[in-house]
Order: structure tokens, then C-alpha cells, then sequence
């Protein structure tokens, strides 16, 4: 098992991989650079060998598939996950890592939107959308992560091993993000710099269809991890159309005795039982998600277990 292992997925990066290879390296000394190739059609993967780092190659495209791939294969005590389009100084590494060794954090965020992003990142529409991405997730799991969009974190061994990867696509930082607050893990935000990609180096994010997947992503995962308050909300609205229906012939029963309109009734009567069927699916729901947590917190106890028998076996 390594100690450290520095994660970077790549496509097409060869203007830059060699130079975030070297630094990580000269950072982090004790520990193995990962380069996990995603179909680059350019020299990326030749030249990640030559700055020395172990390159390994995943053929289904996309980040959240290379990351499954990354933390189902690498053993270690603490992973280094960055970009390799060299946006990330590897200087702050070891104080991410130090985080995980010694103050056993589960995942330590890069937080680039407290220090110099804003200035340094050159496409308004992504500040935006990194503002509220992070906005919307903090409210909604009443958290307090300063970063959502970073991809550069450090993470321990049993937040890897117990991280079941669903996204395929960019949306995965979202994605661990939830993961790690729903779950209860111990989160820690770290300011790090940043820098905009150098000249001749293109990202590989689609501002508007990206942008969408994520909230996508945030919408399903709060129906999945907050079921109750999502259901209880979709509860509400049924009840407020209900009610706006049912008024007007409530009135007009009391003023004539009559009601004239039967189809009006009807419908108030099948969307107020819509409301009480959406609030007892998300009681049960909301119990079926506490059973989960309890099942998870014993998938770490034997996580735990598992990597304390083999730091004994590595001591004897």
C-alpha cells in the first residue's frame, strides 16, 4: 500500500501533464504519481512517462470514469486527486495530505474560490456557475464547503473505498461532495492558489451543458439524500393547488348551497390525496435512508478493520 498517491486523470494534456508530473513529485517525494490516460490522442501518455510517473489507461471516456477506475485499482493511506492541465501548484499538497495523515480528515477540498480564482479564471459564466453550485449544495445539506467544483482534493483511504462512483462525467466532484456531508465525514476546507490554464492548453468543460449536468446532479441527489424535505416541498405545492381550486367552489357552496362544479372538486380531491401519498413517500423513504447510514457506518468499521490488519501485517 503507498503512502501517498497523487491521482491525475488526463485527456489530451501534453502541453502541461509533464510539468504537473515533475512538481508533484518534487512536492510530495514520498509519494507515486498516478497518470490514468483517458483516450488522448496526443503524446500526453508518453510524456507522463517520461517526467516519471506509473501510467495506466482507461478507455471509457469521461472523468468519472477514470476516478472509479483510480479508486477501485490504488491502495493508500491518502490520495492526492489533481487536474493535470496545471491550474493547481503542488505546493499545497503536502498540507492537503497532512490533513488526511495526521488530522484524519475524509476529504480535504482545494478552495480555490477564496483565493485567486475569480481573478485568475477568465470565463465569467463558470464563476457564476461555481458561486451557485456551491450556494445551492451548502443550503440544501445545510453544510459549509467552500469549493464544490475543485478538482483538486485529498481524501482517505476509507472515503475512497466506500465512495460508490455513479456520475461518468464532470459532475463527480459534485457527487463526492454530497457523498462526504450526507454521510457525516470530516470535510476540511483548504485555500489554495490558483492559476488559469497556460496559453495553447483548452479546457475540456462545456460551460452550458456541463453547467446543467451538475444541477441535474444536485436536483437528483437531493431527491435521493433528503427525501423527506423533498417530498414534504412536492407535498406543499400539491396542497397550495388544491387549495387554489377548492376555494372558489367552497365559496360558492356557501353562498348558494350548490355545486356547480363536480370536475373542479374532483380534481382538488385527487391532488390533495397526491399531497398525503408524496409525504408518506418520503416518511418511508426518509427511514429507508437511515437504515442505509447505519449499514454505511458499518462498511467503515470494516474498512477501519481492514486497513488497521494491513498496516499490522506491513509493521510485522
Amino acid at each position: 500500500m503507498d503512502k501517498i498517491a497523487v491521482l491525475i486523470p488526463c485527456y489530451n494534456e501534453e502541453k502541461t501533464i509533464g510539468k504537473v508530473v515533475r512538481e508533484a513529485r518534487a512536492a510530495l517525494p514520498e509519494a507515486v504519481v498516478y497518470v490514468y490516460n483517458n483516450n488522448s490522442t496526443d503524446r500526453t501518455a508518453q510524456i507522463a512517462e517520461e517526467a516519471g510517473a506509473v501510467v495506466r489507461q482507461e478507455y471509457k471516456q469521461g472523468k468519472g470514469n477514470v476516478i472509479r477506475r483510480m479508486f477501485q485499482e490504488i491502495e493508500a493511506e491518502c490520495y492526492i486527486m489533481v487536474d493535470g492541465d496545471d491550474t493547481y501548484p503542488m505546493e499545497d499538497a503536502p498540507r492537503m495530505a497532512g490533513l488526511v495523515l495526521e488530522k484524519n480528515a475524509d476529504m480535504v477540498v482545494g478552495d480555490r474560490l477564496s483565493s485567486t480564482y475569480f481573478e485568475e479564471n477568465k470565463r465569467p459564466f463558470h464563476n457564476m456557475g461555481n458561486s451557485l453550485v456551491r450556494s445551492s449544495i451548502n443550503a440544501l445539506f445545510r453544510s459549509d464547503i467552500r469549493d464544490i467544483m475543485t478538482g483538486y482534493r485529498a481524501f482517505s483511504y476509507r472515503f475512497v473505498k466506500t465512495f460508490p462512483v455513479l456520475s461518468q462525467g464532470f459532475e463527480i466532484e459534485t457527487e463526492m461532495t454530497i457523498h462526504a456531508v450526507y454521510n457525516n465525514m470530516q470535510v476540511e476546507n483548504e485555500v489554495i492558489a490558483y492559476r488559469d490554464r497556460p496559453e495553447g492548453s483548452e479546457s475540456k468543460l462545456n460551460t452550458y451543458s456541463d453547467g446543467l449536468k451538475v444541477l441535474r446532479m444536485i436536483f437528483r441527489m437531493f431527491r435521493q439524500y433528503r427525501p423527506f424535505a423533498f417530498f414534504a416541498a412536492l407535498a406543499a405545492v400539491l396542497l397550495l393547488i388544491a387549495a387554489a381550486f377548492f376555494i372558489p367552489v367552497a365559496v360558492e357552496f356557501l353562498e348558494t348551497g350548490l355545486v356547480p362544479k363536480f370536475p373542479t372538486l374532483i380534481v382538488c380531491g385527487f391532488a390533495a390525496m397526491a399531497a398525503i401519498q408524496s409525504l408518506f413517500a418520503g416518511l418511508i423513504l426518509h427511514n429507508l435512508g437511515m437504515k442505509d447510514r447505519r449499514d454505511f457506518e458499518f462498511r467503515l468499521q470494516l474498512v477501519e478493520r481492514f486497513m488497521r490488519g494491513r498496516e499490522d501485517g506491513d509493521a510485522v
